[in-house]
């Protein structure tokens, strides 16, 4: 059993959320039991995770969308209300913890989708990204294939850069306007979670490889090493709620 607020601050340092400006609170957005003893965590909110952590017997969730965006009404419609009611009635506390847990070196999303695909990291990317390299070149439909495996099962990809993939730089999510950058900076493949509509053409022009593997499979990691960071901090328990998205 730890302090909510302990632990809540503890993660806020841990992230520097203080260097961040985000498109909505980080941290704390609803406030539920002040003891914790049990964290489920997941991507997204919904009512069903909500749902789901009450039964879990949790009394905290950490998602990395949160409930609360500057981009949206301020009205509590019925679809938020839902929402809220499922938080209250389980005692549960709802943190968020977006830009940065995809930009953190150790836990991000982007720092662990690079030790999952083997490139070894240099330097940030795009303000939250990682960019980085193999430790040899290998052939692309070798890379694409460890995508496949260890990140999504059929990610979009956009073969138009080198035969072989030595540098190559990631941001998770919804990023795929980074790819101009990526290319002006000499990377091979960019990986990113969501493509847009130009993104086949400016990397045909651009003589590099895009791949989007999925908004929700690219930022499935971050929470996940948030979480366990926590629950091993504090001596807590902790879930992953696996609510499957194929955006």
């Amino acid at each position: 059993m730890a302090r909510r607020d302990e632990i809540l601050g503890f993660a806020a340092e841990l992230l520097d959320l203080a260097s961040f400006s985000d498109y909505g609170p980080q941290g704390m957005q609803v406030a539920g039991a002040e003891e914790v003893s049990k964290i489920v965590c997941s991507v997204s909110s919904s009512l069903e995770l909500f749902k789901r952590a009450a039964t879990a017997g949790a009394q905290m969730v950490l998602v990395h969308h949160g409930l609360l965006w500057d981009n949206e009404s301020r009205v509590i419609d019925a679809r938020v209300r839902r929402r809220l009611e499922a938080l209250f009635a389980g005692d549960l506390t709802l943190a968020g913890y977006h830009l940065a847990l995809d930009a953190h070196p150790e836990i991000g999303n982007n720092a662990l989708l690079a030790h999952e695909l083997g490139v070894v990291v240099e330097s940030p990317f795009a303000g939250v990204g990682q960019g980085g390299r193999l430790a040899t070149p290998e052939p692309l439909e070798t890379f694409v294939a460890r995508i496949r495996e260890r990140i999504a099962p059929e990610p979009l990809v956009f073969a138009e850069g080198p035969e072989y993939v030595e540098r190559v730089a990631i941001v998770s999510g919804g990023a795929a306007r980074y790819v101009l950058e990526a290319a002006a900076e000499g990377y091979d493949l960019y990986l990113t979670g969501e493509p847009a509509e130009p993104s086949l053409h400016l990397a045909r022009e651009l003589g590099i490889t895009f791949v989007a593997a999925g908004h929700y499979a690219t930022e499935r990691l971050g929470i996940q090493a948030l979480a366990a960071r926590l629950a091993e901090r504090f001596g807590l328990e902790w879930e992953f709620v696996e609510l499957s998205n194929p955006v």
